[in-house]
């Protein structure tokens, strides 16, 4: 029988690494895997539909959802997940000193909706009450000018936020001093380059996002597998099939690590790290399925809730397909 064949544009993954060279097959797929950068992604998929699956930014997915037009639906396997405590930079003349400093400032995102940034600021409500509300909001290219939000905002009044100048980025305006702080998925160039203007709010990040793990038990996610709707709705069969073979290929990279006297990464102490995963989140620090990220994924959509990016209040079943969830029984 002939094999569907399906295009996947994801990351060049360790965990997806055996999709990428053909060792994991999924059931009854012939997949044709691109490797590349998630911004590209999101924009030829989110624009253009140009992949059968790919990788999306889960916030975007399930604004989507919760607006009743998402052209996708997604499978529970999450290949971006990022601990966001070092991806908050201060300028240092901005007088900001701990987080409850950040009320009253101006703040750039390179877009309000996008994941990390909808963590960030449900992580600053939570833990140390600062309020999205308190803050004012630039957004925009963070190294390119030009960028503009993937999907329609629909914010409140109390929530202020403008688009920074076409001829402007927010890694220029926050050496500068013109904004206070950023919030972003990445680094901005002036801080990997050493500028002195531009710091970490938290230089001691790991120890943070440790205890801030231990206290709530949340590996923030980032991103999700989803699937083009009208291809998914002509083979339903897809959803489980590309669950099991992405389950798959984590594990192999995981077991690859437990290799008697091999490195399979280029890091010295990789045992001594794994060990210490271990001792945080026990065997599966990377876990996919509904039912291991439920409380991720419901703390997720109820800061998106206060942040304006959801038309309605969503159950968890709702942003995945329906033969993706649970798991069968002999």
């Amino acid at each position: 029988m002939e094999k569907l064949q399906l295009t996947v544009a994801c990351g060049d993954y360790d965990r997806t690494k055996a999709l990428q060279v053909g060792t994991v097959e999924p059931e009854g797929i012939r997949l044709n895997y691109i490797p590349l950068q998630a911004e590209e992604i999101f924009w030829r998929m989110g624009g253009h539909r140009e992949f059968d699956a790919s990788e999306m930014s889960l916030s975007n997915h399930v604004t989507m959802v919760s607006r009743g037009n998402a052209p996708f639906v997604a499978i529970p396997v999450f290949p971006s997940r990022f601990f966001r405590h070092s991806c908050i930079f201060i300028n240092t003349d901005s007088g900001i000193q701990n987080p409850q400093d950040f009320k009253g400032k101006k703040i750039g995102t390179p877009e309000y909706s996008i994941t990390a940034a909808v963590w960030i600021r449900g992580m600053l409500k939570d833990d140390y009450g600062v309020q999205t509300q308190d803050m004012e909001w630039f957004v925009g290219g963070q190294e390119e000018a030009g960028r503009k939000e993937r999907v329609a905002l629909k914010l409140p009044p109390e929530i202020k936020l403008s688009a920074i100048a076409p001829d402007k980025t927010l890694n220029g305006m926050l050496e500068s001093g013109e904004i206070h702080a950023l919030i972003s998925a990445r680094a901005p160039s002036s801080f990997v380059k050493g500028s002195l203007k531009v710091k970490r709010l938290f230089p001691n990040y790991k120890e943070v996002e440790i205890d801030y793990y231990k206290r709530t038990k949340i590996f923030p996610i980032m991103h999700v597998l989803v699937i083009r709707k009208e291809v998914y709705e002509q083979h339903p069969w897809i959803a489980r099939s590309l669950y099991k073979a992405f389950c798959e290929a984590k594990q192999r990279a995981i077991e690859a690590m437990h290799i008697s006297n091999t490195l399979a990464c280029t890091l010295p102490w990789l045992f001594a790290e794994m060990e210490q995963l271990k001792s945080i989140f026990g065997p599966d620090w990377w876990p996919y399925g509904i039912e291991p990220n439920r409380h991720t994924l419901e703390t997720l959509i109820r800061y998106m809730g206060e942040q304006s990016l959801i038309d309605r209040p969503l159950k968890v079943e709702e942003v995945f397909a329906p033969n993706a969830s649970g798991e069968f029984k002999i």
